[in-house]
């Protein structure tokens, strides 16, 4: 069916009401196990929320439980020899990276991540470069955020997302700003005809499939968006758990 609105159906906000009210009620001993695991290993908030794009293109605080030690993005710096992407990759000149640093030094989220503008924009100019940075062990995740993340556990303080009215329990991920900004294609912005949820039809039909492409993710949100119904929403629950505990190379 078409949607032609923004608002979340009255048949949807009501199942998501009653359902993360009795999935926080449930999972309150776990939130407490775990809040307690992450503030004993390291120095910092429970939480950590970003700026997400949900519905509509509606910007929210976006919720989860802290996986990385505070003050990580200041190891960026030094993490960056250790970069597997930049090997064997020519190096851009001082005077261009200079030039782009000094243009702007705001700070663009990603979950758990910090990257500054200029690094986004450096990144953008020379996409192959290696200057965004991706290392096996990430040395700035701690051993419980390790845990949490494999297991999705990091994710369920989205359902105070869901209770606050900010997002569905399905619906097609809420995208980082700078993320969003990029899919004002009409074909690909329908994606945000849905509410934004915490698990989707991609996240259940194509979570490890190695051969999933950035394509088939957003015609998958896509599709959802425009078919989206109650018995849907219940397929897609009832697939998430098995989905949320697989193993994903990333």
């Amino acid at each position: 069916m078409k949607k032609n609105s923004y608002s979340i159906p009255l048949w949807k906000r009501t199942f998501d009401i009653i359902g993360s009210s009795l999935l926080i009620l449930a999972l309150s001993p776990l939130f407490i196990v775990v809040a307690i695991l992450i503030k004993l290993e390291s120095k910092g908030p429970i939480f950590y929320s970003s700026k997400r794009a949900g519905q509509g293109y509606k910007v929210f605080d976006f919720y989860k439980f802290r996986s990385m030690r505070v003050g990580s993005d200041a190891a960026v710096k030094k993490l960056m020899e250790n970069n597997q992407y930049a090997e064997g990759q020519p190096n851009l000149s001082e005077e261009f990276k200079a030039h782009l640093m000094a243009k702007s030094s705001a700070q663009l989220v990603s979950d758990d991540s910090f990257v500054q503008e200029s690094d986004y924009l450096l990144n953008k100019k020379e996409k192959d470069k290696g200057l965004f940075f991706k290392m096996k062990d990430d040395p700035r995740i701690t051993r419980v955020g390790r845990f949490i993340r494999s297991s999705s556990i990091d994710e369920l303080p989205q359902l105070f997302n869901v209770l606050k009215g900010d997002m569905s329990l399905v619906g097609n991920r809420p995208l980082p700003l700078y993320e969003a900004q990029k899919l004002t294609a009409d074909t690909y912005a329908m994606r945000f005809l849905a509410p934004a949820g915490i698990t989707g039809l991609w996240q259940v039909e194509g979570r490890g499939k190695a051969d999933l492409s950035e394509e088939d993710r957003k015609m998958l949100d896509v599709e959802y968006a425009m078919n989206y119904n109650l018995w849907m929403d219940i397929k897609i629950l009832i697939k998430t758990p098995l989905a949320a505990i697989q193993k994903v190379n990333v």
